[in-house]
């Protein structure tokens, strides 16, 4: 019926947009710590680790390097359990749903908030269940937005790259603050506006995204939140069968179909499952040791001239808005296959996969030029770092969520994406070790750690090669069953 077309694009527009916004708003809020950093510097968080030595001049200098390593360690903590705690978050929206997996985000997203609000100088330990808070309920706004994809067919890949870019963008959202808080706003005011908005991610959660989870592919006339009538929804059913799993799709006023997928062991076990987790962990790695490391570094470089480092750090997250309008670019190399003719014989996944193999190429390529120029000791260069960070960072998200989503079965997304997101955290805790060896042994100067990256960097070409050469072999196998 036309009406019911026109009422189910409307609402499928109002979810695109109302969950970009909340991506690109909320969700990866944490990841802005530079910006926030300079403001708990003013505040005095962390002051008492400061202390006075003497150089070998006679001079008396502040020495706030413990102050650094304990911002760097709430970072790093935070950080991890964005990652580590995708993995229950995936089990959750897996097996809970949508609105189940939502509530628990906006619970744990709010009461980070307050943690943020009611922090003070003298309660600075609070900052580390604070933001780790607000990395884990930002992951589940995550999570349960990508799913929006699957209501978009041929443009799939593009809206979840989409939204990884907004998450990526939010960290601009501490700078907002920063901002506000040169104006006299306070963190408190700050923080507790930020509360209140869990309003609107409730409101978004009943009545613009389903209870459960949007099916891909998308069954005809499928609808979703609180509607008038009857709907026609779509339920899952999984059961295992000799270790496959086997998903059956039951529609309203529909035959049953049922479709034979590989089991999440199998997933787990599989060589492209492998070699992402390594792809993502080598650059997520130095991802997280530049941003832990930004206030430092600039310090160093700019001779601990404040507002020259202040001008910087607004640069940087400035920089960080970009990520929504590059994470798209990833997105569209990937869809660019859709509504061509296929190859005689050759499936929509693999396809996909094909498809997969440059952008897996240009985000490792990235990753290589953005160390190469983190690793330069040269400020003035730091602005083309900031260009390259967030749009490797884009590609990078984006990428290993769409690849998730077309190299294995629908399924199992939450849990694979959740499983390799907390692996890669595990690897992300390098970056500790690594700041105390820069300020320890290697005295401030980051340079030997930073060509170790790069060289390690190295290795995330592997994964694309991988791809590369099993799509060809697919499509030898194909010629050749075609001439015989």
């Amino acid at each position: 019926m036309p009406g019911l077309g026109r009422s189910l694009s409307v609402r499928h527009c109002l979810t695109f947009a109302t969950g970009l916004v909340e991506c690109l708003c909320f969700a990866g809020a944490v990841f802005g710590w530079a910006s926030l950093v300079f403001i708990l510097k003013t505040e005095g968080y962390f002051s008492s680790l400061c202390v006075n030595t003497t150089e070998f001049n006679a001079t008396h200098v502040l020495d706030c390097s413990g102050q650094d390593e304990q911002f760097s360690f709430v970072f790093t903590i935070a950080s991890f359990m964005n990652n580590f705690l995708t993995l229950p978050s995936g089990f959750l929206f897996d097996w809970f749903g949508t609105t189940m997996a939502r509530l628990v985000g906006i619970f744990l997203y709010t009461l980070g908030t307050l943690m943020m609000a009611f922090s003070t100088a003298a309660l600075s330990n609070l900052l580390f269940p604070a933001a780790s808070l607000l990395a884990a309920g930002g992951i589940l706004f995550l999570i349960t937005n990508m799913q929006v994809g699957n209501l978009f067919g041929s443009r799939r890949s593009t809206i979840i790259t989409l939204y990884n870019g907004a998450f990526d963008s939010s960290s601009a959202l501490f700078l907002v603050i920063k901002l506000l808080h040169e104006t006299g706003v306070s963190l408190l005011s700050s923080f507790l506006f930020l509360s209140a908005c869990s309003v609107i991610h409730l409101l978004r959660t009943f009545f613009l995204l389903p209870r459960h989870h949007i099916p891909y592919p998308l069954p005809e006339g499928y609808t979703y939140g609180i509607t008038c009538g009857k709907s026609k929804t779509l339920s899952l059913v999984q059961t295992t069968t000799n270790g496959n799993t086997v998903t059956e799709e039951t529609a309203l006023n529909k035959d049953v179909t049922v479709k034979q997928e590989k089991s999440f062991c199998e997933c787990v076990m599989s060589r492209f499952f492998g070699l992402q987790m390594l792809w993502l962990s080598i650059m997520q790695l130095r991802h997280y040791l530049f941003i832990g490391t930004l206030n430092p570094m600039l310090q160093r470089l700019a001779a601990g001239e404040p507002s020259l480092v202040s001008q910087y750090i607004n640069a940087f997250a400035i920089t960080q808005l970009c990520g929504v309008l590059c994470a798209p670019w990833n997105g569209l190399i990937m869809d660019r296959h859709k509504g061509k003719p296929r190859a005689a014989g050759e499936s929509e996944q693999e396809a996909d996969l094909r498809a997969s193999v440059l952008s897996l190429f240009l985000t490792a390529l990235q990753c290589l030029v953005f160390s190469v120029c983190a690793s330069i000791p040269y400020l003035p260069l730091q602005y083309v770092t900031f260009v390259l960070q967030v749009l490797n960072r884009s590609f990078l998200y984006g990428g290993n969520a769409a690849f998730i989503s077309v190299a294995f079965p629908s399924c199992h997304f939450g849990k694979l994406y959740g499983l390799v997101m907390a692996l890669s955290a595990v690897f992300s805790l390098l970056q500790y070790p690594c700041f105390a060896l820069v300020n320890g042994p290697l005295g401030g100067n980051p340079l030997y750690v930073n060509i170790g990256l790069t060289l390690l960097s190295l290795l995330a070409f592997i994964h694309p090669l991988s791809v590369f050469l099993h799509c060809r072999s697919l499509a030898s196998q194909r010629a050749i069953s075609a001439s015989s």
